[in-house]
């Protein structure tokens, strides 16, 4: 790798263009080798320009940010890419991922955030700006907590409750074991259901099933 970091930037707007240049002109070591205004006339200007890192939009016309990393990232295997997005889902990210980019940033990053970015998929790291990193390990923790055992959701009284109804246990017997009212049974039971998102008793054998329960298996 040269001193000196060669960036092209890939942008459909001129206005944008010239703004990512002017940031990138004063910082030491990098330097502006070209602009395209989209993905195709960015892979044909790479070979006379031969950046060290393209930054570039994901959302353009005629080829998108996405098809042209791939392309890139195939075509000249000592480039890196930087995607520029407004986009933040973690879909978004992934696909850009899969295709192989090395960073990916925000169009609301602070500057020193580009100037990091660039630097650092130059050295070879991949780099996922900090908003992005959040929103993805949100998202993930996210899918872990809806994946736990559902009866998780319930208090110790509940899971009770539920262990009784699904061995097939009337108001009364479950009321007589547990020590407490029917009535007390009744409303355990109707909070249960309500926690679970399940409203009759074969649901509930069902998630039993599914749990692994039987009636040795008691919370």
């Amino acid at each position: 790798m040269n001193a000196t970091i060669k960036v092209m930037i890939v942008e459909d707007h001129a206005l944008v263009r010239a703004g990512l240049t002017m940031l990138l002109r004063d910082r030491d070591g990098l330097q502006v080798v070209g602009e395209a205004r989209d993905g195709r006339e960015a892979l044909a200007l790479l070979p006379g320009l031969a950046p060290d890192v393209v930054l570039m939009d994901i959302t353009m016309p005629d080829m998108n940010g996405l098809d042209a990393a791939a392309r890139i990232i195939k075509h000249f295997s000592d480039i890196r890419v930087v995607m520029l997005s407004m986009h933040d889902s973690e879909e978004m990210v992934a696909q850009a991922l899969r295709a192989g980019v090395h960073g990916y940033l925000l169009k609301d990053s602070a500057t020193a955030e580009l100037e990091l970015a660039i630097r650092a998929v130059a050295r070879g790291e991949k780099f996922l700006c900090p908003a992005v990193s959040t929103h993805i390990v949100t998202q993930y923790l996210t899918r872990v907590d809806s994946s736990l055992n559902p009866l998780d959701k319930l208090t110790p009284r509940q899971r009770e409750v539920f262990h009784l109804l699904v061995d097939g246990n009337t108001t009364q017997a479950m009321a007589h074991t547990l020590k407490i009212s029917p009535k007390t049974i009744e409303t355990h039971r109707l909070q249960l259901m309500e926690r679970l998102d399940i409203h009759d008793v074969p649901g509930l054998v069902r998630l039993a099933i599914r749990c692994g329960i039987t009636s040795s298996q008691r919370a």
